[in-house]
């Protein structure tokens, strides 16, 4: 009997699982909807099948919809429901922000909040250099083309 149970347990930690992000307590998250749009939150109670309670350094804990977060890779690890200094610890240990930084999700989020912030001048600059760039290319390419041809 112990001898299935195991084979059941290894069988499944070895099946490949279909999501890798699971709601979870500490598991951070990102508001896609609302209020809140943008900001990292961490789950730090699940209420229901359709909420959870979720925290965030400069926000008032709160009940949130599952449809309104997006879940993260990033996990950090805290008890259940802790206290506001234990998980603004907790997100220090773990570097949240620096994580979500120098993620790719993070970092494409960064630049498109850069990009909104331009003002029309600084759209045509950025016209400017990107035409000045691919000319640039251009005449690499047709450097090493010649090149190659002779």
């Amino acid at each position: 009997k112990g001898q299935k149970k195991n084979s059941i347990v290894s069988l499944f930690n070895s099946a490949i699982l279909p999501f890798k992000r699971y709601v979870e307590i500490g598991r951070v998250a990102l508001v896609n909807y609302g209020e809140d749009y943008g900001k990292l939150v961490v789950i730090v109670d699940v209420l229901d099948q359709n909420r959870a309670l979720v925290d965030a350094p400069d926000m008032v804990r709160s009940q949130m919809n599952f449809k309104r977060l997006s879940l993260t890779d990033i996990k950090i690890d805290i008890k259940r429901v802790p206290k506001k200094k234990e998980l603004l610890a907790a997100m220090e240990a773990a570097d949240v922000k620096k994580k979500w930084e120098n993620s790719s999700w993070g970092r494409k989020l960064i630049v498109q909040k850069r990009r909104a912030a331009l003002n029309d001048f600084d759209r045509f600059k950025l016209m400017l250099a990107k035409i000045k760039r691919a000319g640039l290319v251009r005449t690499e390419l047709a450097k090493l083309k010649k090149e190659s041809a002779s």
